[in-house]
This record gives structure tokens, sequence and C-alpha cells, in this order.
């Protein structure tokens, strides 16, 4: 039986888990603040395997319970009080971000440690405080439940990603990270004129609330326009995308895993949240293909730009802008034209009756997980290849192949799931992409997705031919890259393909709970 996520007023087994999810890394945080820099650097170590486990169980107690999981702190229910709630979606999301950060996490130990009889230095202590403040606040957003602690969420994630942009102190790196605040800014900005529109007209910002309150009138879309285009301007949509590639430029490699792979699905996170959480009866056929119009020509612009980058981090960074893309494609593709209408609050019956194209709602969920596996492999990569020759310059990789063999193949398998090829996690997100395209009769977009494959495929062969097939001089290597720091690539690599192995059970675990959403019926 179906029912609003909003009357459920108690906290559900396992619930304080979430409380946890959010508090451990912070604890970490002050903890390492009060250690200093060795000392922060073994707190995040070990934060990294409290929160891992602290993701698992949470999993565990939502398969476990079959339904969100939900904490009402102080036991005050909406939309008097503030309720954490983790449905499948979240706790995808969850786990996602704690295999990455862990991966970062041990990567960055040759970065960012700090060994006996070294002094001390502030980029590795603030680094590990910066690493644990962004897990924090990724966890909140997936997390909270209104739309009020969303924006703290956000801004607290601004403030621990913009530093990790400026760690070496370059003036053209503190340029960088000033664009990406002043960006990020004001996308909260716009997002927070919307959350008061909202709760102006309905008296309330919490999710469960909203999805059964909001309907079709111009203050509702006035709201939702103001925080989709803020949030467009955090996750790096084009035309709003300016800030990320200069703010990869002259980052650390860890760091621009982070900001790559994590930080920018947290805005796109809300933006799934408002549009099928908290105002369904809002997306209209037009809104979808305009916002997959804007995904459309992220895929395009940003792979043109990438074939033309002379650095690699440059070439991976505007693949990223294109890799966004593909997400905003969903939109469009996730109700089947024969569907009831998304203004129909009270519906309550299943995903098949409705319509909605399971394909999509799949393949968006599978290309969020796997392009923040193979980003985080590719900066990685790529910054041991920086570190190993002295620079990154794409002329200059000839035969890096057959020096450092390892990294090059973790590089390639991250590109293949890029590129969509089987049986990456890339290629089961792309092909119910395209399936969802025949489901709906949107073949448009299955151009777009195919196109984009063959313009991924370009840029990466840039690299990769002239890696594995170049002069036979043998490479000489400034500072040959630790075993461990390899193994970590080629090991977020590994899982970016094997993740096109389950991409049926991934569809079952991010259903868990959703269903419930006000009656909805929708994904």
């Amino acid at each position: 039986m179906l029912h609003s996520l909003s009357t459920q007023d108690v906290t559900t087994p396992g619930g304080l888990l979430l409380v946890l999810a959010v508090l451990v890394p912070f604890v970490g945080v002050l903890t390492g603040m009060v250690l200093g820099g060795r000392g922060a650097q073994r707190v995040a170590l070990a934060t990294l395997t409290v929160g891992f486990a602290i993701a698992i169980a949470i999993a565990a107690a939502l398969v476990r319970s079959g339904d969100a999981v939900i904490y009402i702190l102080g036991g005050w229910a909406p939309p008097l009080g503030i309720a954490l709630r983790a449905d499948g979606l979240a706790v995808v999301m969850l786990l996602a971000v704690a295999v990455v950060i862990s991966g970062i996490g041990v990567y960055a130990r040759a970065d960012f440690g700090t060994p006996q009889g070294v002094r001390e230095a502030r980029a590795p202590f603030v680094f590990w405080l910066l690493l644990l403040a962004v897990w924090g606040s990724l966890n909140l957003v997936f997390v909270s439940g209104d739309l009020f602690t969303l924006y703290v969420a956000l801004e607290l994630l601004t403030f621990a990603g913009v530093p990790l942009v400026s760690l070496s102190g370059q003036p053209e790196t503190l340029r960088s990270a000033l664009r990406y605040l002043l960006y990020a800014l004001f996308g909260s900005v716009l997002y927070l004129l919307g959350a008061v529109l909202l709760y102006g007209a309905y008296g309330t910002l919490d999710i469960g609330l909203l999805a059964e309150r909001v309907r079709p009138e111009p203050v509702a879309w006035a709201a939702a326009a103001l925080m989709t285009v803020g949030l467009m301007a955090k996750t790096a949509l084009f035309p709003l995308h300016f800030w990320l590639p200069p703010a990869h430029a002259g980052a650390p490699a860890a760091a621009s895993a982070v900001l790559s792979a994590l930080v920018i699905k947290a805005s796109f996170f809300l933006i799934i949240r408002l549009w099928f959480d908290v105002a369904p009866a809002l997306m209209t056929p037009m809104i979808a293909q305009i916002l997959a119009a804007l995904g459309a020509a992220a895929i395009l612009f940003g792979s043109v730009l990438a074939l033309r980058q002379a650095r690699l981090k440059l070439l991976i960074a505007y693949s990223t802008v294109a890799q966004i893309g593909y997400l905003f494609l969903i939109f469009p593709l996730i109700t089947r034209p024969e569907s009831v209408p998304f203004a129909a609050p009270d519906l309550a019956t299943d995903l098949v009756a409705i319509g909605v194209s399971t394909s999509a709602w799949t393949g968006g969920i599978l290309q969020v997980v796997s392009h923040a596996l193979a980003k985080a492999a590719m900066f990685m990569a790529a910054g041991l290849i920086a570190q190993s020759l002295g620079h990154d310059r794409i002329a200059d990789l000839s035969s890096i192949g057959r020096a450092l063999p390892i990294t090059v193949l973790a590089f390639a398998l991250a590109g293949m799931s890029l590129m969509g090829l089987p049986p990456s996690g890339g290629f089961a997100a792309k092909w119910l992409l395209l399936t969802a395209t025949i489901e709906t009769g949107q073949w448009w977009w299955a151009l777009v997705i195919l196109g984009g494959g063959l313009l991924t495929g370009g840029y990466l062969f840039r690299v990769l031919a002239p890696a594995l097939f170049g002069s036979r001089e043998s490479v000489t290597l400034r500072a040959p890259p630790a075993r461990y720091r390899e193994v970590v690539v080629l090991a977020l690599a590994l899982c970016s393909v094997l993740l096109g192995f389950v991409r049926l059970w991934a569809f079952d675990l991010v259903q868990i709970g959703r269903l419930a959403k006000a009656g909805m019926g929708l994904p």
C-alpha cells in the first residue's frame, strides 16, 4: 500500500546510522584540527574506515527493512522538526562516495603525508581536514529531508571544496578558486531564493510534505526555475561550466578527483530530488526537453573542447563537462509518451502502470556511479603520469605505457567506461539510455548518445595511441610511482567496469523507499 513518506514520523531501525554518517567525518575534522598535521592524516584514514563501515550498515538496514531509513531529530517530526531520510537512491550515493573517498584517501598519502622527521606543512594538514569535510557534507546532502538542511549542506560542501583547488597557493590556482567560489555562491543564492518562495507558498520545506502540496502555479514554477539554474551552476552544466576546467588545471590530482567525481554529483542529486520528489507535478515535456537539450549541448561542446586540449588534466576536465550532459538526458526519457501526466498527485499505482521508463532511471543512476569511479581513476592516473614525467603534455606521452603499464591500463579501463564499451558500467548506463529512447520514441537523443561515445573515443585515442604504440625509445621517469597508488587507481577503474554486471540489482536497490513518495508512483 503506497503512502506518503511524510506520515512516517518515527525513527526506523538503523536511523541513528544516518546521524553517524554525517557526524563522524566532522568529528574527524575537529579531532584533526586539535592533533595537527601528522595527527590529521591518521585521523582521516581512521575515519575513512569507520565511515565506509557506516555506509555499508545503512545499506544493510535499507535492504533488511525494505523501506527508507529515517531518523527524526529531537523526536519532532516534520513540519515542526527535521527528518533525515535515506531511500535507495541516497544509499547508492552514500556507498559510491564511500568507495571513491576511501580510494582517494589511500592514494593521497604519498602527496599529503608527513613522515617522521619531515617538517609539517600547511597543505597536507588542510587537505585531510577538507577531505573529511567534503565527505560529511556529501553525506548530509544525501540524507537531508528538507530544503533548508540541503542548503546548509551545499554551503558546507562549497567551502570545503573551493580550497582544494588552491592548495598549491599559486596565483593561477587562487584565481580559479575564486571563480569557482563565485559560481557556487551564485548557485546558492538562487537555490535559497527558490526555497524561500516554496516556504512562503506552502508553509514547509520538508520534501515529503512539499510533494503533497506543490501544484503547477506561478510561484512553484518560479521557485523551481531559480533552484534549477542555481544547481546547474554548481553542477557545471553547459553553459555554466566555465569554472570547472580552470579549477582542475592547477589542483592536485586527489583534489581534482574529489571535485569531478563527487562534488558536482551532489548538486545533480538535488536536481533529481527537486523534480522527482519535491515537485513532480511541475515536470512537463517542455521542461524535460530543455534540460536534455542543455545536456546534449554539454556532451557535444565538452567533447569537442576535450579533443583540442594539449594537457591531459584539461582533457579529462572537459570530459567531465561532456559526461555530465548524459545525466540530464534522463529527464525526457523517464516517462513514456503514453504514460499518465505528471500532474496527477492523487494517483497511487506502480511504475509499469504509469509507464515510467525503468531503463532511463536505471541508466541515469548507473551513469552517475560509473562516472564517479572512472573519473576519479582517470584524474589520479593523470596525476601519477604527471609526477613520473614532470609534465602532462599529451604530445609528449609517447610510450609511457611501457614505463607505467598499470597506470595506463587503469586510465584505459576508465576511458572504456566513459566511452560506453561493453561490459563496463558506462556501457550498461548508455545502453539503458538508448533502450529508453526506443521505449519513448525519442530517437534524436539516441543520436546524441552515440555521437558523444564516438567523440569520447576520439579524445581518448589521442592519449592512448601514443602512450601504447608510440616510439620504442625508453622513457626516463623522474620518480616512479608507489605501487600501492597504482593499485588503488586500477581498483577504481575496475569497479567502473564491473559495475556493468549489477545493473538489475542496482535498480532494485535504488527503488527501495521511493515508490512511497506522496502516492506519486514516480521514480
